[in-house]
């Protein structure tokens, strides 16, 4: 689209919305960073879930001062794309090669810096957005994987390579990462009343604490040569865990167990994964019906996971009534658009 395209575009005032799934990890975690997987390879399993980030975007009438408007925990209204304060917005539009004025607003269902790759979310989400209000479509892998590119050779960001998979794609999956950088995705396929059944094994808590991600994940990768045990181990369990998964009779109960041992593991990669707070809400769901958990992400707060039997579940609820207890189901379209209003008269 040239120039006078683009101004004629903006005139007619197109309006997009994304919704795109955040996600819950359960193995593999720290072998999808690519100073690992590069040398080593690395897989991973977990689940997009049905908590979204929004992200609205529409073509700004040439009637304000400002020429991008972008509203998140704060309000940026700026007159050149380098004054834009927020990284992804600010390396996406350039990355587009945006040449008209936009306003950006982001809504989502769960806080930033909390675990559940809040930030590969957004980046998708506003890519899967320009995308759409330039009239563009793009595949699922296209999507991630110029997501990656712009959180980690763009923003420069310490992150892995998974949270933008599950954003893109949705799903129940293993991801699988090769020396060579290509991904690939495998979905776990479970028959409909035990997919069910396994969805109602966990419960997810807040803990209230707010961390960097990128802080936490640099010690991690400092500490890879070091960590070098632990991680292959943490890999093994992706395997473990999908034999539970894809076996027609495999005990779930396992899968629970087999969450305990990778904490222990995730533990000692990083001296700021865990807390004394953290350690404390953990060993109260175990003495109080979890068989096992983790917390998500890079560590350091936000959201902490736990398989429990449904019988438990209130036991356990009772026990951690400080803490939000947040249900969810799994989703599996990934990214989509879901208000599309294009360039029309």
């Amino acid at each position: 689209m040239g120039s006078k395209e683009k101004q004629i575009a903006s005139e007619r005032g197109a309006m997009i919305i994304s919704r795109t799934p955040h996600r819950i990890s359960f193995f593999g975690g720290g072998t999808d960073y690519p100073s690992w997987y590069r040398e080593n390879g690395g897989k991973v399993l977990g689940a997009a879930i049905d908590k979204y980030c929004y992200i609205s975007c529409r073509e700004l009438p040439p009637f304000f001062k400002h020429r991008h408007r972008i509203a998140y925990s704060k309000v940026e209204t700026v007159t050149e794309m380098d004054e834009i304060q927020h990284p992804s917005v600010k390396e996406t539009l350039k990355y587009m090669n945006i040449g008209y004025g936009l306003e950006i607003h982001h809504d989502g269902d769960i806080p930033a810096r909390s675990g559940m790759g809040s930030s590969s979310a957004f980046t998708v989400g506003l890519l899967k957005a320009l995308y759409a209000i330039e009239g563009r479509i793009i595949s699922k892998e296209s999507l991630y994987k110029e997501a990656i590119h712009i959180e980690q050779d763009l923003i420069k960001e310490n992150v892995g390579s998974q949270d933008q998979v599950w954003a893109a794609c949705g799903g129940l999956n293993t991801i699988e990462f090769m020396q060579n950088n290509s991904i690939v995705v495998k979905p776990i396929i479970m028959e409909g009343e035990r997919l069910k059944l396994f969805e109602s094994k966990f419960m997810l808590f807040f803990t209230g604490i707010s961390r960097n991600a990128s802080e936490i994940a640099e010690e991690q990768i400092q500490n890879t040569a070091r960590n070098k045990a632990e991680l292959r181990e943490m890999q093994k369990l992706v395997d473990e865990a999908e034999k539970i998964l894809t076996s027609e009779n495999g005990d779930f109960t396992s899968f629970g167990r087999l969450l305990d041992s990778t904490w222990k593991l995730k533990r000692r990669l990083s001296r700021k994964i865990s807390s004394g707070e953290i350690d404390d809400v953990y060993g109260t769901a175990i003495k109080n019906g979890a068989v096992g958990g983790k917390l998500l992400g890079a560590g350091g707060g936000g959201f902490i996971l736990f398989y429990v039997e449904p019988e438990e579940r209130q036991r356990l609820k009772d026990a951690l009534k400080g803490y939000l207890h947040i249900p969810f189901r799994f989703e599996f379209n990934g990214s989509e658009i879901i208000v599309y209003k294009p360039n029309y008269r």
